[in-house]
């Protein structure tokens, strides 16, 4: 057998064993996720004080509960850098570069370009679940994104 042969039988049995396990990998069910598993308890619905904020550094995000009674899953990431944002009075303050956001995560001062981001909250059982892997970008805060209880 000729070198160029057998390098020739070589890429074509890996290109065959890719493509075997690509048409197989299509054909298997894929599993669906229990939705509970997926989304981060924040807690009981009746814990939470209307008009504060709680940090959820585990979840990656704040608890905004307005008075209302409406509330937001803010993303403790500054949209400028990515630095962690800090609860105040007012909203939220980014240590790095001082931008600073109102309590629904608009922008107040630069040099942040856009609101915070938030994440989608479900209540199911008497229990506030948020779903930390769906980040939602937005340019500002508009009342369709409050949850209400």
């Amino acid at each position: 057998m000729k070198r160029r042969n057998f390098f020739k039988k070589i890429i074509l049995g890996i290109v065959g064993i890719e493509t075997g396990y690509l048409v197989f990998d299509s054909f298997k069910k894929k599993k669906k996720k229990a939705v509970s598993k997926d989304l981060f308890e924040a807690g009981r619905i009746d814990s939470f004080e209307k008009n504060r904020i709680y940090p959820f550094n585990s979840g990656k995000f704040y608890l905004s509960v307005f008075e209302n009674g409406g509330m937001l899953a803010i993303s403790i990431k500054c949209t400028h850098l990515g630095c962690i944002v800090q609860p105040d009075n007012n909203g939220f303050l980014c240590p790095c570069h001082a931008s600073a956001f109102d309590k629904h995560g608009e922008v107040v001062s630069p040099p942040a370009m856009r609101a915070l981001d938030i994440f989608p909250i479900v209540v199911s059982d008497g229990k506030i679940l948020v779903d930390t892997n769906s980040p939602i970008k937005r340019k500002g805060f508009k009342k369709s994104q409050l949850t209400f209880v």
